[in-house]
């Protein structure tokens, strides 16, 4: 895909097809994990706002903004993170680290990918560009937050929630009911545990260069604290399907996911980088798998 992506550019600008690879790697295109932990639950929230099917284009919008918005979020991290990354084992290859683009690029291309963000709204309503700023907001602050506060993983999962809110306005071109806000708290609490797996992937280098993250802020807790935070997740995801009257499908893709989360639980159960990586990736079959409840119990 990228060699004819980079073929197409070359007949147009072959500056741009010389820069391709770069901008694919500031951008995390190459590991779209991240989208699919964004994708899962917006258009999960999409299926409950419609109680079924919902508006077909409303699905593609909102697979392109997830797509476009994780895109703008790897943009502004690596832009905050430009001075720290190099002492991180895990980041030390990253296109601003390694010279392939300039903090400037970086920041330009995040106000790019908002802006095409912007022209998506178009196909929603004026409430749904509303609450987008929101996500805005949060995704552009989220990056800072961990040299002010062990808690940045509850500002990602602001940011990655928020879809599901603007989910239901599109949809309904309402605000959306108390039972939205469940889903809502369900996967900031999703995302705190996954995001405190990745956390502790990278704990030994954030210690020392002053890194704030859940993962050293939970310390020896930090096992115990993610299996809370999973069964807190799926309780809510419970009172959400009984709420939105769902059918046994949705009950069994939460079944999935808890076997899922307990295979998680194995993986970081020695702290090792490299499986409790590994853990935090196996999270997109977590959202794969209540996203198909959801579509089957509606």
């Amino acid at each position: 895909m990228q060699a004819l992506l980079q073929q197409w550019l070359g007949k147009v600008s072959p500056r741009m097809a010389e820069r391709l690879p770069a901008f694919i790697l500031l951008t995390r295109l190459n590991r779209p994990i991240g989208t699919y932990l964004l994708l899962w639950p917006t258009l999960a929230a999409l299926w409950f706002a419609a109680g079924g099917w919902p508006t077909w284009y409303l699905v593609v919008v909102f697979a392109l903004g997830t797509w476009v918005m994780r895109s703008a979020g790897c943009c502004i991290n690596d832009y905050a993170d430009a001075d720290i990354d190099g002492d991180v084992l895990r980041t030390k290859d990253r296109a601003i680290v390694t010279g392939q683009v300039s903090r400037k690029e970086a920041l330009q291309c995040f106000a790019v990918l908002c802006l095409l963000a912007a022209s998506l709204l178009l196909f929603t309503n004026v409430l749904t560009a509303l609450m987008s700023l929101g996500a805005v907001l949060l995704t552009a602050i989220y990056p800072f937050m961990k040299r002010y506060t062990h808690l940045p993983q509850v500002v990602l999962g602001m940011a990655f929630s928020w879809g599901i809110l603007m989910a239901f306005t599109a949809q309904t071109n309402a605000l959306p009911p108390s039972a939205a806000w469940l889903l809502y708290v369900a996967n900031c609490l999703w995302t705190v545990a996954y995001d405190t797996q990745y956390a502790m992937v990278d704990r030994e280098y954030d210690l020392k260069i002053g890194v704030k993250s859940t993962a050293i802020l939970f310390g020896d807790a930090d096992k115990a604290m993610i299996a809370i935070l999973h069964v807190m997740f799926l309780l809510a995801l419970l009172l959400a399907g009984l709420q939105f009257q769902l059918q046994w499908p949705y009950y069994l893709g939460l079944t999935v996911a808890a076997l899922l989360l307990l295979r998680q639980h194995k993986l970081i159960r020695n702290r090792e980088p490299a499986p409790c990586f590994e853990a935090f990736l196996n999270n997109h079959w977590v959202g794969l798998a209540i996203f198909i409840g959801v579509v089957l119990g509606t």
